[in-house]
């Protein structure tokens, strides 16, 4: 479904510093951004096409947004740190959408209420895609006539990009949490229970070293910066990630039932009446089904755990009589590893059963919990401006997730970038990789 070229060429530095150079000189790579934008906005309307109209304006949760709150946001956020600063000529579709589709910059003004996103029947999805068109023409026309910020522009497509797949997954929760179980699209296939099909699990051993973590050259968000050294001792790192089969097991050795297993904070949760299994999961005259984006079906033993929050990885990472990696074993072993697996242009939309030997996994099908804290690298500095509020002031209560998901454009992903969420989410595409300390 995505374009695989999105952003082959942008990736970890390998053409990322020329192209910025050429498209403020040159008509040809111009065309060629240009040509990219159009890739990604076509992209995200792509993801929607599947959908009835009664799924564009449903907020499920308050973490959730609607998909016409997507579709309109990413086009604010053109609109806004683009055209209104690059283009001489441009006119606002509505200047009330300033304060609709603002997400959270407070240096741009007052925002709607987030847990209201849901309750908007106007704009229609009609006017929301005019707006969209009008957007887009004016940015295709600020292309070829001026000389706007190349940086914005990136950051915008690779913001798309990451609300593309918060597209999918606030789009989960509404289907999956509907007693229906619909199916997102009808062509998908549903696996079976592949039960045995896993390889078994082996660690693979890495000697202390002092190494160089965060981007190289090319695109990279803030987070990722600055580069610095980091010294990771020894460690061991699971060679695939942990199985629906494995996670199963946990479960019937009631896991959920011993505190010692258990973060505090997550204990109380789970007396409170947390949910005992990964989200998508339920139990029917004890045989366990999980829904996935093909409607529900028997849980599929050999695919990857996935929509676990940090506390269930953690218990079951102690519960094998092991850890959660920190975010630079992870960067350390993935240093060296293409950036290939299953992502959304695999056009499978779910985590798929390890296969082959090595390391295995470590880019796409689940984002991988680590046991990092979510915090600005030394020397970090927030930009200025309101786009300086896009990662930092978030620098607080959350944890980094490395790698990708099944849900995940191939090409915004690279060995440095830093997902992050509260430790008690499940609803992202989240799962874990198991890491040992030596002896």
């Amino acid at each position: 479904m995505a374009d695989g070229r999105l952003y082959a060429d942008l990736r970890q530095g390998e053409v990322a510093p020329g192209l910025s150079e050429t498209v403020r000189t040159s008509d040809a790579s111009a065309s060629a951004l240009a040509a990219q934008y159009q890739r990604v906005r076509d992209q995200t309307e792509a993801l929607c096409r599947p959908l009835a109209l009664e799924d564009y304006g449903v907020q499920p949760m308050v973490d959730a947004s609607p998909p016409k709150w997507h579709l309109a946001h990413t086009t604010w956020f053109f609109e806004t740190f683009v055209l209104k600063v690059s283009s001489r000529t441009y006119t606002p579709f509505n200047p009330r959408y300033e304060y609709l589709f603002n997400s959270y910059y407070n240096s741009i003004g007052e925002q709607f209420p987030r847990s209201q996103r849901g309750n908007l029947s106007r704009p229609t999805l009609a006017q929301v895609m005019a707006y969209r068109q009008h957007v887009d023409s004016a940015m295709h026309e600020l292309l070829a006539r001026e000389r706007p910020n190349l940086d914005t522009i990136l950051l915008g497509l690779n913001h798309e990009q990451q609300h593309q797949e918060l597209i999918l997954t606030d789009l989960k929760y509404n289907l999956g949490r509907n007693p229906l179980y619909p199916a997102y699209r009808e062509d998908l296939a549903i696996a079976g229970p592949g039960v045995g099909l896993v390889p078994p699990q082996a660690f693979r051993e890495f000697e202390a070293a002092d190494i160089d973590v965060g981007a190289r050259a090319g695109f990279c968000f803030d987070n990722e910066l600055p580069r610095h050294r980091v010294h990771v001792g020894e460690f061991a790192l699971a060679d695939r990630l942990v199985s629906n089969d494995e996670y199963l097991a946990f479960i019937q050795d009631d896991g959920y039932r011993r505190p010692d297993l258990w973060l505090s904070n997550a204990w109380a949760a789970l007396r409170d009446g947390a949910r005992q299994s990964p989200l998508y999961w339920n139990c029917q005259d004890g045989e366990w089904y999980e829904y996935g984006f093909a409607g529900c079906a028997p849980l599929n033993g050999s695919q990857p755990v996935v929509h676990v929050n940090l506390y269930e990885a953690a218990a079951y990472a102690r519960w094998r009589d092991a850890r959660l990696p920190t975010e630079f074993e992870w960067e350390r072993a993935a240093l060296d590893v293409p950036v290939r697996g299953n992502f959304v242009e695999s056009d499978l939309l779910t985590p798929t059963s390890a296969t082959g030997k090595g390391l295995r996994q470590l880019f796409g099908d689940v984002w991988e919990w680590t046991s990092s804290s979510y915090a600005p690298y030394p020397g970090y500095q927030q930009g200025g401006g309101a786009l300086g509020e896009y990662n930092g002031k978030f620098m607080s209560g959350q944890m980094v997730l490395r790698g990708g998901s099944c849900a995940t454009p191939e090409g915004h992903v690279r060995a440095s970038y830093r997902n992050f969420f509260c430790p008690g989410d499940q609803w992202q595409f989240s799962g874990l990789r198991l890491a040992r300390d030596p002896g």
